[in-house]
């Protein structure tokens, strides 16, 4: 199901009671469905959060629009907070086709893509995964069989023009470099939101 963008302009970070309500039924209905992912939680202390942070729950509209499905899989008992992924089977279709960062779109000359995963990821409220992040997501389930994900590269990699990425064959996950450049229709990225 996709959840409808607020008429607000996109300075706004808010959704309409109606548009909350319905991101609402979906995480729950995808919280409960998948419960191996968060062994012990409650969807009700979930919920008491999201309700009481209105711009994270903005941020899980677009992670829910651009079609990630957005799960929680973890919480932070020293900050009282709970951590969503994208945990949508392949890489978020809204969000395929990007170079890694803004450096990267600059630096070419033919073809730009229309955006890149780093401001996107910005604009939207959220983190790409760590290559942790993404091995953890992974223990959950198979992800990213015939699509990848672009993951947060270390700076010295980064620095000399590289970029990192992720996916599951063969039964493993794998790591990879790619120029921060390049851009694939089965390559987005993952993205993670505290709340």
């Amino acid at each position: 199901m996709h959840v409808t963008t607020s008429n607000k302009t996109s300075n706004h970070k808010e959704l309409s009671m109606e548009q909350m309500e319905d991101l609402l039924q979906v995480l729950k209905a995808r919280f409960e469905k998948n419960m191996n992912r968060h062994i012990g939680l409650e969807w009700a202390n979930v919920q008491a959060k999201l309700e009481a942070n209105t711009e994270k729950l903005w941020s899980l509209n677009e992670m829910e629009k651009t079609e990630g499905e957005p799960d929680v899989v973890e919480y932070d008992k020293t900050k009282d907070e709970y951590i969503f992924y994208d945990c949508s089977t392949e890489s978020p279709k809204g969000r395929r086709s990007l170079c890694y960062d803004r450096e990267a779109l600059e630096s070419r000359k033919n073809h730009k893509p229309e955006n890149n995963a780093i401001d996107m990821a910005a604009t939207m409220g959220i983190e790409l995964l760590t290559e942790e992040q993404y091995r953890a997501l992974q223990k959950l389930g198979n992800f990213d069989m015939k699509t990848s994900s672009w993951v947060q590269t270390p700076s010295d990699i980064r620095k000399l023009g590289g970029a990192l990425f992720c996916d599951r064959r063969f039964g493993h996950v794998f790591i990879y470099h790619n120029g921060a450049e390049s851009y694939y229709a089965a390559r987005g990225f993952r993205g993670s939101l505290r709340v």
